[in-house]
């Protein structure tokens, strides 16, 4: 709960007043005004898809206002938005069990015909737990990192298993911005000279389509390991 404290005119009394928490799933008259939309109802896939692939696969389930990958179910596959977005601003919760390792993409371009897959084209924020995960080796490759391309250690900082992390991605004519739990973990511009020798010194190197689109869907990543996801709310800019 949250505390209001009111101060009386000239008397200098203060009291508390018990606010309700904002509701999971939910937006404010505030984020409202502001443009914010919610990609996720909290009940429902709706406005998500399998990549290529159309229905949502059964591994991915509504479950306690969040949406959770069993790998347990043999029909999964990354699911991306109906929508495809160019300048926004994404806010995102995720959690995950332990050893788990899963992402968040932007600007995937799906077309089966030239991409099997959407990493082959989207930048991706990594999700992982980065104590126990068998891919913890590089800081590239750490929570909150852009997968294979930047990241550090020390911005490196999601909460214990089993705990929700707040993400954000921002990105605005290329200017590209990442958050972790409030820290800010990356900041890069896409589409220049830079951004070219950047994946040309990844293991993106061979794919002639990744990180080239200016718009494209939001992708939530199936790796094989249980991962909840909520909150999901984005605002175009």
């Amino acid at each position: 709960m949250r505390k209001l404290a009111l101060l009386l005119s000239g008397i200098g009394i203060f009291f508390s007043v018990n606010l309700p928490a904002q509701k999971a799933n939910s937006l404010s008259k505030k984020e409202k005004k502001q443009g914010w939309q919610l990609l996720f109802d909290g009940k429902t896939m709706n406005g998500w898809h399998k990549y290529g692939d159309g229905a949502v696969g059964k591994g991915w389930k509504v479950t306690d206002g969040a949406i959770f990958f069993d790998p347990s179910v043999n029909d999964g596959g990354d699911i991306v938005t109906d929508r495809e977005f160019k300048n926004f601003h994404l806010k995102l919760e995720w959690k995950v069990s332990t050893s788990a390792n899963s992402g968040i993409m932007i600007y995937v371009h799906e077309d089966i015909s030239k991409y099997k897959a959407p990493w082959m084209t989207g930048p991706e924020m990594q999700v992982l737990d980065n104590l126990n995960a068998e891919d913890n080796k590089k800081p590239d490759h750490l929570a909150g990192a852009l997968y294979d391309l930047i990241g550090t250690a020390d911005k490196s900082k999601p909460k214990p298993v089993g705990e929700w992390n707040e993400a954000e991605i921002k990105c605005v004519n290329g200017k590209l911005d990442m958050y972790l739990n409030g820290i800010h973990t990356v900041s890069t511009t896409l589409w220049d000279n830079n951004w070219e020798k950047l994946v040309s010194n990844s293991k993106f190197k061979s794919m002639p389509g990744f990180g080239t689109y200016k718009t494209g869907h939001i992708d939530l990543q199936d790796h094989g390991y249980r991962v909840w996801f909520r909150n999901i709310r984005i605002r175009a800019l």
